[in-house]
């Protein structure tokens, strides 16, 4: 139960970070909407795990020969100041190296104990620091050349490219998740290496042994900080920087995850050395920093621009001061471990050393310790206090500069609504205006023919009475004038003025409607085109057959063959598609 205690403050950094830097694999998937943050924590979390377990061992090792922790206490230190820095940087949204915090803590804890650190393991460790983010930034950079290469050569469509890049992005996603657990959890456990328990698990298929279990405890740890704060961390990564595309999504993802996967693998390492190159040093890189890096590079390729220059100051900003104070923090609190609380923070042996060291400086500073000391807690109360009272005060203030800044926009948005509705308001007291317009002349034009249509039957009364006279009458002369009346009558049945008035001012009315028909039906004659309008009019077959000139019994058949032209078929409806036309 104490080493489960112990070891709670590792997995309270494993918790930091799945927070931070394992939210980091799909940062920029998440950041450009490809896939959905829980489909990427669950993804995450299963691939981090099994990357943990299977090959975490070797940069473990490193870190811990960097200076082994060999008390729980210390690790329990140690792994608690780290994941304190991660977590502060984590609730400022900046993606810190989880590497660094550990690094720092290691250090502050080295000075303390006053064992001595390997400084060649150190210098390693920082050189990749600076070296992964290169790699990635090299990486991305080529990878975005060639899929844009592809992408312009093989002319995907769309659709099919939107579910290649959402498979990819899984894939890669996987394999970097993968590769962050087998690199980064000795972040987490390696502190506890070296007093891990001497057991072995047979599960059947596999065995675990007492640091693989730690590399398991740890891993789940990391999967519950990718669930309960990655959200954050992803956001900034994924659209801090740079706006990703899709296709550099996939490209940043497939970066990181090979640059981990480079300085966590002993396979590739030990196939360096049997070629006669340099082992690759397998030790724990920052996914925050080759992330990064390879956004960096993907903004370089696109033009230096569009990269946020503001954001990437504050990262490095981060970058900067998360080992700095972490040593310090690690340091102060070790004092108080072992002072205070009486813990031993390194082995017996040395801790003795270090005790007796003390009690020389305390039996001749007893006295100023204990004047010293509640000052010093006093003081730091009140700095404490007053940090609180002023990061309390600053949420205050722009809590109300929120407010304001809320209100305002309401009202902008209440007044930009109530133009809209003067605007509708006036758009459609225009349209019904234009409406009843439109009607007076529709019933304008209807008058028109009607007044045609009783002229027309007036005058034909006239011509049946004139022939019956004709019929009845013998004198010649009485014949050869009532023909010539009859065949002016008729004459005066033409209205032709009358017509071609209306007509004018019918096409000038409608003269939309006719541009339509000459655009879409090219092979319909004039005769088409007045028998669409006379129908669009709404008027009947013997009016329509007064307005043409024709007989009703033509009207039905130049409906017929309209219908036929504009392609029409036998269950259509004519006037409907013309109405609508």
């Amino acid at each position: 139960m104490l080493f489960l205690i112990y070891i709670s403050s590792g997995l309270f950094l494993g918790w930091s970070l799945g927070a931070n830097d394992a939210a980091n694999v799909f940062g920029t998937a998440v950041g450009s909407k490809m896939v959905s943050f829980k489909k990427a924590a669950l993804i995450a979390s299963i691939f981090v795990i099994l990357g943990a377990v299977f090959q975490g061992r070797g940069g473990a090792e490193t870190l811990n020969s960097l200076g082994m922790v060999d008390a729980l206490a210390g690790g329990f230190t140690v792994s608690l100041c780290a994941a304190f820095v991660v977590f502060i940087m984590t609730k400022k949204g900046l993606p810190v190296s989880t590497t660094q915090a550990v690094v720092g803590a290691i250090m502050g804890w080295s000075f303390f104990t006053g064992h001595q650190a390997d400084y060649s393991v150190l210098a390693t460790i920082v050189s990749t620091w600076i070296i992964s983010p290169i790699l990635g930034m090299i990486f991305s950079s080529l990878l975005f050349l060639l899929v844009r290469y592809i992408l312009c050569k093989s002319k995907i469509h769309v659709i099919k490219l939107d579910y290649y890049i959402r498979i990819g992005l899984i894939i890669v996603g996987a394999f970097g998740a993968y590769s962050l657990g087998a690199n980064n959890i000795a972040n987490v456990m390696g502190v506890f290496t070296s007093v891990a328990p001497e057991i072995i698990l047979d599960f059947g298929i596999t065995q675990l042994d007492g640091m693989q279990l730690l590399f398991l405890l740890g891993g789940i740890a990391i999967a519950v900080g990718i669930y309960t704060y990655g959200n954050k961390v992803m956001q900034t990564v994924g659209d801090g920087i740079l706006s990703l595309t899709p296709e550099a999504a996939i490209v940043v993802v497939l970066s990181q995850g090979l640059v981990l996967f480079i300085f966590s693998s002993a396979g590739l390492s030990n196939l360096f050395v049997s070629i006669g190159l340099p082992p690759i040093p397998l030790v724990p890189v920052s996914s925050s920093q080759v992330v990064v890096g390879s956004v960096l590079g993907i903004g370089i390729v696109k033009g230096a621009r569009e990269i946020r220059i503001n954001t990437l100051g504050n990262i490095a900003l981060g970058w900067i001061t998360t080992p700095l104070l972490s040593g310090f923090l690690t340091y102060f609190l070790l004092f108080f471990m072992q002072n205070v609380f009486r813990l031993e923070v390194t082995s017996t042996k040395v801790t003795q050393q270090i005790i007796n060291q003390n009690d020389i400086i305390t039996k001749s500073t007893f006295s100023t310790i204990n004047l010293v000391l509640p000052m010093l807690l006093i003081i730091s109360i009140l700095i404490i206090v007053g940090l609180v009272y002023y990061v309390l005060n600053q949420k205050k203030i722009k809590s109300n500069s929120d407010k304001e800044l809320i209100a305002q926009q309401n009202e902008y948005f209440d007044a930009q609504k109530k133009l809209n509705k003067l605007e509708i308001i006036a758009v459609q007291s225009e349209n019904n205006l234009l409406n009843a317009k439109l009607e007076a002349k529709r019933k304008e034009f209807i008058d028109i023919a009607l007044n045609l249509t009783e002229q027309r039957h007036f005058l034909e009364q006239v011509i049946e009475q004139i022939d019956f006279i004709k019929s009845s009458v013998e004198s010649k002369v009485t014949e050869s004038q009532l023909r010539n009346l009859a065949n002016l009558l008729r004459q005066r049945m033409t209205f032709s003025s009358e017509k071609e008035a209306f007509y004018v001012q019918v096409e000038q009315i409608h003269k939309d409607f006719r541009m339509k028909l000459e655009t879409n039906f090219t092979e319909l004659s004039d005769l088409d085109k007045k028998l669409a309008i006379l129908i669009r009019l709404n008027l009947s077959t013997k009016e329509m057959a007064t307005l043409l000139g024709i007989s009703p019994k033509s009207v039905e058949v130049s409906r017929y063959r309209l219908k036929k032209k504009i392609g029409l078929g036998k269950d259509d409806n004519l006037i409907h598609f013309i109405n609508n036309l």
